[in-house]
C-alpha cells in the first residue's frame, strides 16, 4: 500500500502585522521544504484579521515558490464563488510556470457567508455559482475558448486541469468530486450531528472517502488528502503547549452543536476538535487510531486552532518530519513530492479501494 505524504498546512492568524504573518508562513513553508514535506497548503480567507488573513493565496504562494525547490503549493481552497473563475485560471498557471509545475489547486463552494455580499454573490446560490464557476476554470485551464469566445489564458496551463481538489463535508460533494476525477479534500473540522460528539472524526469521513472511491472514472488516479491539527513539541514543552491549546480549542468546541464547550475538560476538547497535541509518542499514538489517514493520499497538518508562536511551529514542523511522519508510516522526500506532482496521472498511487476498513482501537484525538 502507498504511504500517504506528509504535508503543511500554514496558519495565518499569529497577533502580529500582516508583514510578520506572511513572513512566518513563508519560512515555514521554506523550512518544510528542507524537510521533505511532500506540500504546502494555504486558505483563502476575505475581510479579516482574525478570520484567516489571508485573502490572496497566488500571490503567497508566488513569493513561496522562490525560497523552495520541491514542495507541492495548494490552495486549500480558493473559494470559487466569489472568485473570477478566468482570473483564477491566470494565476494559477503563472503561479504554476514560475514554480516549475508544482501548483495543486484547491477550489470550494462554501466558505465565511459574510463574505458573499462584498463581491456581489448570494450565498445561498454558492453551489449554483460554483457549478457555473467551475465550468468556466475547467475551459480555460484546458486552453479552450472562454464563452464562446477565441481568448485562451497564457500562459498555457498544461495539465494544471487535472491537479484540481474539491473540499466537500458530504457523502454528496465526495461523490461529485469522484465523478469529474478531481482530489479530494477532508478538513479537520468536519462538523459532528448534535449529540454524537464522541464519534471519532474517521466515521465521518470514511464514508465520504468511499463515496469518492466508488465514483471516480475508470483508470482515474485517487487523490485525497486529510488536513488534521497537530502540534508536536518536546517534552519540557508540552505543558505550555497545553496551555496554549485550551483557548483555541475551547473556541473552536463551542461551534459543535450541543457541546457543552465552557464546562469541558482540556481531554474532551481535544477529542472533540481532533486535536493532536503533545510529544512525539503522544502525537503517533493519537495518530495512528485515525482510521481516515490510511485511505488517503496525503495529510497535512497545521497548528491551528492553537495559538502555537512561530518558533514552536517550525520545532513541531522538524518532529512530525524526522521522529512522528516514520512511526506513523507517512512518506516524504524528493520522491514524495515527485509522486505528488504527478499522482493525478499515476494509478498506482492510489490507496486501497476493497472498502475493507479496518477501525483501530483506541482514542481519537
Amino acid at each position: 500500500m502507498t504511504r500517504p505524504r506528509l504535508g503543511l498546512f500554514t496558519r495565518l492568524l499569529e497577533e502580529a502585522p500582516a508583514a510578520d504573518r506572511y513572513r512566518f508562513a513563508l519560512e515555514q513553508i521554506a523550512r518544510a521544504d528542507e524537510l521533505g514535506f511532500a506540500s504546502a497548503w494555504v486558505a483563502q480567507h476575505h475581510f479579516g484579521e482574525h478570520e484567516g488573513g489571508l485573502p490572496s493565496p497566488f500571490v503567497l504562494l508566488a513569493a513561496a515558490a522562490q525560497r523552495t525547490r520541491r514542495i507541492a503549493l495548494g490552495t486549500a481552497v480558493v473559494t470559487l464563488p466569489i472568485d473570477d473563475p478566468l482570473r483564477v485560471a491566470e494565476d494559477a498557471a503563472v503561479l504554476d510556470a514560475l514554480s516549475g509545475e508544482r501548483v495543486q489547486l484547491g477550489i470550494a463552494a462554501g466558505g465565511t457567508p459574510g463574505s458573499f455580499p462584498a463581491f456581489g454573490r448570494d450565498p445561498s446560490a454558492r453551489r449554483e455559482i460554483f457549478a457555473d464557476h467551475l465550468e468556466v476554470l475547467r475551459d480555460a485551464l484546458a486552453g479552450r475558448g472562454v464563452r464562446g469566445t477565441d481568448s485562451r489564458i497564457y500562459p498555457a496551463a498544461g495539465d494544471l486541469g487535472q491537479r484540481i481538489w474539491q473540499a466537500t463535508f458530504s457523502v454528496d460533494g465526495g461523490r461529485r468530486a469522484g465523478e469529474t476525477g478531481d482530489g479530494l479534500l477532508l478538513s479537520r473540522t468536519q462538523p459532528r450531528p448534535e449529540g454524537e460528539h464522541d464519534r471519532p472524526l474517521h466515521e465521518l469521513q470514511l464514508p465520504i472517502i468511499e463515496a469518492y472511491l466508488a465514483a471516480l472514472p475508470d483508470g482515474a488516479s485517487p487523490r485525497i488528502l486529510a488536513s488534521r491539527t497537530a502540534l508536536v513539541v518536546d517534552s519540557a514543552d508540552r505543558p505550555r503547549a497545553l496551555e496554549l491549546a485550551e483557548p483555541g480549542l475551547r473556541e473552536l468546541a463551542a461551534l459543535q452543536p450541543g457541546f457543552d464547550a465552557a464546562g469541558a475538560t482540556l481531554a474532551q476538547l481535544i477529542a472533540v476538535t481532533d486535536t493532536h497535541v503533545g510529544t512525539v509518542e503522544e502525537v503517533s499514538e493519537s495518530l495512528a487510531a485515525d482510521a481516515t489517514l490510511p485511505q488517503a493520499t496525503d495529510v497535512s497538518f497545521q497548528v491551528h486552532s492553537i495559538a502555537a508562536p512561530h518558533e514552536m511551529t517550525l520545532r513541531s514542523l522538524e518532529l512530525l518530519a524526522t521522529e512522528v511522519a516514520p512511526q506513523v508510516g507517512l512518506a516524504t522526500g524528493t520522491e514524495a513530492a515527485e509522486a505528488l506532482r504527478t499522482a493525478h496521472r499515476d494509478p498506482s498511487s492510489a490507496p486501497p479501494t476493497d472498502h475493507a476498513i479496518s477501525t483501530p482501537k483506541g482514542p481519537a484525538a
